[in-house]
């Protein structure tokens, strides 16, 4: 049974300033719980169909809901038996750029390009990636829901990229439309790997930075390529 003041706290938390200010977020599914159960995320509270409960009997903090009531909580226009109220990480220290490959996103405004961005990074072993603050908010619902779990090992800091490349000494690679054709790179265990806004690209303001400008290959006529799809090739690439 949930109380009708809960229900409108969850509701609320669907709105970004609400969120923020709670310093949580939502999670829906059974796929999405798994990977939080199975993370350093500490759940505040978990809203369950019995169905799932009796799966995950070992699981605390759980609420027994009806599926009314979990469709009066839940973003998806068929809810998928459970919900939870996660704490937010507070990832403010940059991480280390050295030795590794870097995810860096310039404005990517759609949720379902981050989130699948975020997924894309963790097939391919990406750690950490940095966003600049306009970027797509991480614990937007839909970001969550297009990870598919990713964003629990996928780790995203907010910056302002003029800033942190003004120090920066790793190689930074950025994705442009006239760049070098990335099927000619070689193996690169370190480096930043830049992709830009959807429809704008890189800001100029931080394209002075970039010493190798890649691109994809175009043999159709298609404008430019999303922004989750051209990350996925150059990394794959990268990685050869």
């Amino acid at each position: 049974m949930i109380s009708r003041s809960e229900v409108k706290y969850i509701q609320s938390l669907y709105y970004k300033k609400n969120s923020t200010a709670a310093e949580v977020f939502i999670a829906e599914g059974v796929k999405i719980l798994d990977e939080l159960l199975h993370s350093d995320f500490i759940i505040q509270k978990i809203y369950a169909l019995k169905s799932w409960i009796e799966q995950n009997n070992n699981v605390k903090n759980v609420i027994e809901v009806s599926e009314a009531e979990l469709n009066s909580i839940s973003s998806f226009d068929t809810p998928n038996k459970v919900l939870a109220v996660t704490q937010k990480k507070n990832q403010t220290n940059i991480p280390d750029t050295k030795n590794k490959i870097t995810l860096m996103l310039d404005d990517i405004q759609d949720p379902g390009n981050l989130g699948t961005i975020i997924r894309t990074a963790d097939w391919f072993g990406i750690e950490n990636i940095i966003a600049s603050n306009d970027t797509a908010d991480l614990y937007n619902s839909k970001v969550i829901q297009t990870t598919m779990g990713s964003f629990t090992r996928v780790n995203i800091f907010y910056t302002d990229l003029k800033k942190f490349l003004s120090s920066n000494k790793i190689k930074i690679y950025g994705a442009v439309i006239n760049g070098e054709d990335v099927s000619k790179l070689q193996y690169i265990d370190e480096c930043i790997l830049l992709i830009g806004n959807e429809s704008k690209g890189i800001q100029n303001n931080i394209l002075p930075f970039i010493k190798n400008k890649i691109a994809i290959p175009r043999f159709g006529k298609a404008e430019s390529l999303n922004a989750a799809v051209a990350t996925g090739i150059i990394l794959w690439k990268l990685k050869m």
